[in-house]
């Protein structure tokens, strides 16, 4: 907990940009998470995770609880996101994920947190 939160405090800004994903193989997913995912830092955590690995998109808290978030990557590299976030933060707690297919995004180079 203690590094993520290092990690948190000096890592990256919204602003950051990425090298965009290879349009060629990449895919992009919505993934709606639900648990204790809203006040624990998730959102950032999930930022976070996703620059470590290059991943643009972005995540955002729903009205019900859930998280919601959309990101473009090579398959590979989503299986290795999804299990960090599924391994969480220390604090946070994935119960239930759900995902869909999307159009992908040209040129994207960014993830950034919705509000």
């Amino acid at each position: 907990m203690k590094n993520f939160l290092k990690q948190l405090f000096s890592g990256f800004s919204d602003g950051d940009t990425l090298t965009p994903v290879d349009d060629e193989n990449a895919i992009r997913k919505c993934i709606t998470v639900a648990g204790h995912v809203q006040g624990v830092g998730f959102r950032y955590f999930v930022r976070l995770e996703a620059h470590k690995l290059g991943i643009t998109g972005w995540v955002k808290n729903l009205n019900d609880g859930n998280v919601t978030m959309e990101v473009q990557c090579t398959p590979p590299v989503l299986e290795k996101f999804l299990a960090q976030i599924k391994k969480g933060n220390g604090v946070s707690r994935i119960d239930q994920m759900e995902s869909y297919d999307l159009e992908i995004i040209k040129g994207e180079n960014k993830f950034g947190i919705k509000y």
